[in-house]
């Protein structure tokens, strides 16, 4: 049979060697009566554990060779380093994951996994199924309903990267509790009350155009997402064609770069505008200042920074870039009789099947569409001297 029951211990009385009697104990081969008090069971190959009752060591090697004959046993489960932990193979994860997506993106998965990994530490990674998620779950009393849906969808990649990596069989993969969460709306703004603001934009920046340059892309090309505006570098436009590349997107669907028509009078502005080295990004700094250096590209918040100004100018409250901006305009198509549909190919947006034919985008029609966003054109950009 595997595995077996030892000791390192000699026997007191003859120094002979102690062996498992198969009954009640290790004992001397020639002295019955002298047991060992240390033991350990060894299960081939690498199954090592020590006991100080032989009761235990005895239930644990026969549960081993239980789980051996019916197939279901792991040696994993029983190694010291508890390979099989959740935090352990949890650490494992995010060291791929920190290689293989964006900085922000993996900042929310190394917190949902944490999170979990803090809650289940060590506990073997079979033995966690639907009850324990659930538990865990509805745990995190504190977030809202979103995050905890965020969690669970981390939660669920998680598992699926360990069944990939066969770390789990597929019929091990746990099933996972139902959630569901309300998305809050952000608010908007009409039309005119967006040209307002934007206007207040351009008035607040007149020491950096790019900067209005950008919100006003934001309120036209719906499809270009902020985090995205700020990743368009001088190569990526392309006024020949009048186009822009996107590449640094959120946007799963493509394999490359989304590509954006401009308008013709976006062109014409860029046009008249000092271009820089083609790996520079085009929204930067073209002074130097309070807080920025010429040439370096603009921060996470500056046009979030300059939208809340230009709102509180104008006394509107509680509307954010996002919202005022992407949300806004979308609904502004729909009010000028865009459909439903021809807004999502306008906004990237469009996720189900049953769009899937407007993927191949015809850009004069895009163009046509990002044209009725514009009220008026485009204010005349003022070059000012170089601070110093």
């Amino acid at each position: 049979m595997a595995g077996g029951i030892y000791t390192s211990e000699k026997c007191g009385i003859c120094g002979g060697p102690m062996e498992d009697n198969g009954r009640n104990g290790v004992t001397c081969t020639a002295h019955k009566k002298q047991f060992a008090q240390k033991i350990f069971v060894k299960f081939p190959p690498k199954v090592f554990r020590r006991f100080d009752n032989y009761q235990e060591a005895t239930r644990f090697l026969t549960g081993l060779r239980f789980k051996k004959d019916e197939g279901t046993y792991d040696e994993r489960d029983y190694q010291k380093a508890s390979p099989l932990g959740f935090s352990t193979q949890v650490q494992k994860y995010l060291e791929i994951k920190a290689q293989t997506v964006k900085a922000g993106t993996y900042g929310h998965i190394k917190w949902d996994l944490g999170t979990a990994a803090d809650y289940f530490g060590q506990t073997n990674i079979k033995e966690i199924g639907y009850a324990e998620l659930e538990d865990f779950l509805l745990a995190q009393k504190s977030v809202s309903d979103k995050t905890r849906h965020n969690l669970k969808t981390n939660l669920h990649a998680f598992f699926m990267w360990l069944v990939k990596r066969k770390v789990l069989r597929k019929d091990q993969m746990p099933d996972f509790p139902e959630l569901t969460y309300t998305l809050g709306y952000r608010r908007t703004v009409d039309k005119i009350t967006q040209e307002e603001i934007l206007e207040e934009v351009r008035l607040l920046s007149e020491h950096s155009p790019r900067i209005y340059i950008g919100v006003r892309w934001l309120c036209t090309y719906v499809s270009i997402r902020p985090g995205e505006l700020r990743g368009i570098l001088e190569s990526d436009i392309d006024l020949d064609l009048g186009i822009v590349y996107v590449r640094d997107h959120k946007a799963v669907k493509h394999k490359g770069p989304k590509v954006v028509p401009l308008l013709a009078e976006d062109v014409a502005l860029i046009r008249s505008m000092p271009r820089g080295f083609p790996n520079l990004p085009f929204f930067r700094h073209d002074t130097k200042g309070k807080g920025r250096t010429t040439g370096t590209p603009f921060g996470p918040r500056l046009f979030y920074t300059y939208w809340v100004k230009a709102c509180q100018k104008l006394g509107v409250s509680g509307v954010d870039l996002y919202g005022g901006t992407r949300h806004s305009t979308m609904q502004f198509l729909r009010s000028v009789g865009k459909s439903k549909e021809d807004v999502k190919v306008l906004s990237d947006h469009s996720t189900n099947k049953a769009l899937d034919r407007y993927l191949e985008k015809n850009l004069d029609e895009m163009r046509a569409g990002y044209a009725l966003t514009r009220t008026q054109p485009a204010a005349p950009i003022l070059h000012r001297p170089k601070s110093t």
